[in-house]
């Protein structure tokens, strides 16, 4: 009999559902979308139980259309955006808005622990030193700034182990989303005690850790009859949507690297043992024996839904933005001299600055909108190549590099970042990136599948785009005005900070 298998990924701007086959089909997928919500500067947040909400509603639509296959469903995984922070109450309802991996309030948080804490040691056990991914910044920022919900919380997690808790009643963290905390020993595989004193934080805040295929828990009764599964179906930890999108992909060899065009941007790069660099995250990878080198870009696909929807006053929707690639496409490499600096949530990698703002520099009364939206998808690849010359100074060039995610969808964006990288793009437009990574996971776990290069059976369709040379030429000359800016700007950059101090 044939087995079935359902990944839901939480992302940035909705949820994504879909449901896999063992012989290698996606047999349905949905979405629903949902908001980022930054209420102040540096702040970015979303509400858990909107995500509830769209989880139950795809998930609605999968089932209802898919009912003979109901008894056939092996396993569920869920992936999304990490580190996000959910708290939870006893009874296990939110206490606030979650804060997102993005988040840059904490700023004078990392300071503070940037000196209490040994930055060498924590490098050495973490793979990363203090910087506003990290959870321990942020949760201190909570306990010492939103004291009457911090004293209700009864346990923290993240945005796909939240759902997984939902739907069994089993509360999780996932192993990544432990390694990117900053308070977890990648070595060791355990909590760095003296962390949680330094915080003055209850270690009890925070659910065993469990790699990402293990089986948590079974579908609740509460759960099944609101979404249509079956009650009992396993479900597994479930996975960090860029390591997700990382299998999804078909990377699974050393070199093999990815690029990812979601609300955030993600680079990955493959390696068959332990590396790091401070200016770069780790994460292990779902493949037993892989491990991954990780870039993230606080912004991306949420600053082009940014500029369309609330500088133009536009509908984010395809038409929207197939209107401005057409627009775009008119316009010279390097947009007339308009280089953008994409740091409007602050930045995480590869410079740890969350005072860093962005920058439209070069802006003359001949640009026009098609400048504008050309310069920001221009903006976030110059911060992929950014990520690609520190691989290159560890001497781990980038052998192969795909790209996943909603921002494939732009041929335009595409062919910008093979002309700026200077590299081939295989590019799988239409793929459905973590949700199908935490589905064939899920699939895994429950025998559906046996080796882990039968992921390749789901890419099917995808597109090469070959750099230009006349463009790499001057995107080269560009890239280095948009690495210069950040250095000439840095100082500038705190003293916004602290104008109205």
């Amino acid at each position: 009999m044939q087995q079935y298998a359902i990944g839901i990924d939480v992302g940035t701007t909705s949820v994504k559902t879909l449901l896999i086959s063992g012989n290698g089909s996606i047999v349905d997928e949905t979405h629903a979308d949902h908001d980022l919500l930054s209420l102040h500067p540096n702040w970015a947040e979303e509400d858990a139980t909107v995500w509830w909400s769209n989880v139950k509603s795809t998930l609605t639509r999968i089932t209802s259309r898919n009912k003979s296959l109901a008894s056939q469903i092996s396993a569920v995984g869920v992936s999304g955006m990490v580190p996000a922070i959910v708290m939870l109450d006893v009874n296990g309802n939110p206490v606030r808005n979650t804060v997102q991996q993005n988040d840059a309030r904490a700023i004078e948080q990392i300071e503070r622990l940037s000196r209490l804490i040994d930055q060498d040691i924590l490098y050495a056990k973490t793979g990363t030193t203090t910087n506003q991914q990290h959870v321990a910044p942020r949760l201190l920022w909570l306990k010492e700034n939103e004291a009457e919900p911090f004293a209700r919380t009864d346990c923290v997690m993240g945005s796909y182990e939240y759902i997984a808790y939902k739907l069994t009643d089993v509360k999780s963290i996932e192993v990544n989303w432990a390694a990117e905390s900053g308070m977890y020993d990648i070595h060791r595989g355990e909590w760095i005690s003296d962390q949680f004193d330094i915080l003055g934080l209850d270690p009890g805040l925070l659910p065993q850790v469990n790699q990402s295929m293990k089986v948590i828990g079974l579908v609740n009764k509460a759960a099944a009859e609101e979404t249509g599964l079956t009650e009992g179906i396993p479900v597994i930890t479930g996975s960090a949507d860029h390591v997700a999108s990382t299998l999804a992909a078909g990377i699974v060899e050393a070199g093999d690297t990815l690029i990812k065009f979601g609300g955030a941007g993600d680079i990955l790069y493959c390696s068959d043992e332990i590396k790091t660099s401070r200016q770069l995250y780790f994460d292990y990878h779902i493949v037993p024996g892989k491990y991954l080198l990780n870039g993230c870009m606080a912004a991306s696909g949420s600053l082009v839904k940014w500029f369309v929807k609330d500088i133009l006053d536009k509908e984010t929707d395809e038409r929207i933005y197939k209107e401005l690639d057409t627009l775009a496409a008119q316009v010279p490499p390097a947009s007339d001299g308009l280089i953008i600096l994409p740091y409007f949530l602050g930045e995480k990698t590869p410079i740890f600055d969350p005072t860093s703002r962005g920058v439209l520099f070069g802006l003359t009364l001949s640009h026009g909108p098609g400048h504008i939206f050309k310069a920001i998808l221009e903006a976030v690849i110059y911060g992929f190549k950014h990520h690609f010359d520190v691989l290159e100074s560890m001497a781990l060039a980038p052998r192969r590099v795909f790209a996943t995610n909603g921002g494939t969808k732009s041929q335009l964006w595409c062919q910008i970042a093979a002309d700026v990288l200077g590299k081939k793009i295989t590019s799988f437009s239409h793929h459905p990136g973590s949700a199908l990574g935490v589905a064939f996971l899920a699939g895994f776990s429950a025998g559906m599948f046996e080796d882990w290069g039968k992921i390749n059976d789901f890419l099917t369709t995808s597109k090469i785009y070959e750099p230009n040379a006349r463009n790499t030429e001057i995107y080269g000359r560009a890239y280095k005005i948009y690495r210069d800016l950040y250095n000439n700007l840095k100082s500038s950059f705190s003293g916004i900070q602290r104008l109205y101090e």
